[in-house]
C-alpha cells in the first residue's frame, strides 16, 4: 500500500535513483512507456523498483470512448503488473480515441447519467481483465456545457457504479475550477474519502483568463492552498510531484516534494489544534 510522499519516475532521473537511496517514498510511472518486453525503460525500471514501490499510471485505457476496449493493451497493462507488482494502477476519466483513431490527448466526457453507466461498465471490465480495481484520475476541463451532473457530481458517480477507487489531481481540480468558474474546495468537499488513494500535485500555465495543465513548472500557491485543505479534509494520502516537461535536475523536484511535506504537516497540525 502506498504511504507518504512521491514522484514521477523520468528518465531523466534513471540514474539518480541507481546511485543512491533518495529521499521519496514512493515512484510512479506512466504505464505506457514500458509495454515492451525488453529495452532499457525496462531494465532501469525494474532495478529501480527493488528499492522503491511503484504506482502504474497510464494514458490510453481510453475507458470513456465508444470503441471497444483494447484487450490486448489492458493484457499487456497486466503482464507489466505482473513483473513489476505495483502498489496500484491508474488511468484517467476520460476519451483518448474514437474509431480507432488516437487523438493523443485527455479528453472530458458529457457529465451525463448515460455516461456515468456507459463509462462504469467499461471501468468494472477493465477491472475484471486485470484482476484488481481500478484507479480513476479527473482531468482537467477547458468549456462548459448544460449537462446535469457538475463535474465533482460524475466523478463520484462513476465511483460509486463501478466501485473503483480514485486519485485525485489536485492541480487539474484548480485548472478545470478556473476554467468553468467553479470553487475548487466544493469539488474536494463532494468527494468520497474512503475511495481516494493516491493524489496529484503538478504545475500549470496560467493565460490569465484560463489555464492549461501543462504539468511543466511547480506547482502554484494557489495549488499548495488547495492541497492543504485536501489533508484538512482527508488527512495525509500518498501524494507525489507530477512533471511532464521541463525536466529539471531531481534536487529540485526533491525540494519541492519537502514542501508537500511542509504543507501536509502544517495541515495536520491545524486540523489537531481544531480538534483540541
Amino acid at each position: 500500500m502506498l504511504e507518504g510522499f512521491g514522484l514521477g519516475l523520468r528518465p531523466e532521473h534513471y540514474g539518480d535513483f541507481l546511485a543512491r537511496r533518495q529521499n521519496v517514498d514512493w515512484l510512479e510511472i506512466v504505464t505506457d512507456n514500458y509495454l515492451v518486453p525488453g529495452g532499457k525503460p525496462l531494465h532501469y525500471l525494474e532495478r529501480i523498483r527493488a528499492d522503491y514501490p511503484v504506482a502504474m499510471h497510464g494514458v490510453a485505457l481510453n475507458i470513456g470512448s465508444c470503441d471497444p476496449l483494447d484487450r490486448e493493451y489492458i493484457a499487456a497493462v497486466r503482464a507489466l503488473a505482473t513483473r513489476i507488482e505495483p502498489e496500484l494502477i491508474s488511468d484517467h476519466l476520460c476519451w483518448t480515441g474514437v474509431s480507432g483513431r488516437r487523438m493523443h490527448d485527455l479528453l472530458p466526457l458529457a457529465y451525463t447519467e448515460e455516461a456515468v453507466a456507459h463509462v462504469a461498465a467499461r471501468i468494472a471490465q477493465v477491472q475484471d481483465l486485470l484482476g484488481r480495481r481500478l484507479v480513476i484520475e479527473n482531468v482537467s476541463s477547458y468549456v462548459t456545457s448544460d449537462a446535469p451532473l457538475g463535474e465533482s457530481e460524475f466523478l463520484c458517480a462513476v465511483a460509486a457504479a463501478a466501485d473503483c477507487e480514485l486519485l485525485v489531481d489536485i492541480n487539474n481540480i484548480y485548472v478545470s475550477g478556473r476554467n468553468a468558474g467553479f470553487d475548487p474546495l466544493q469539488y474536494l468537499r463532494a468527494l468520497p474519502t474512503h475511495r481516494i488513494r493516491q493524489l496529484h500535485l503538478a504545475g500549470h500555465s496560467d493565460c490569465g483568463d484560463y489555464c492549461i495543465d501543462t504539468h511543466d513548472a511547480p506547482v502554484c500557491a494557489a495549488v499548495w492552498q488547495l492541497y492543504r485543505q485536501a489533508v484538512s479534509l482527508w488527512g495525509v494520502v500518498p501524494v507525489m510531484i507530477e512533471r511532464d516537461d521541463h525536466i529539471p535536475p531531481l534536487a529540485e523536484l526533491l525540494v519541492e516534494l519537502d514542501c508537500a511535506r511542509g504543507h501536509a504537516d502544517a495541515a495536520d497540525e491545524g486540523v489537531r489544534h481544531a480538534a483540541a
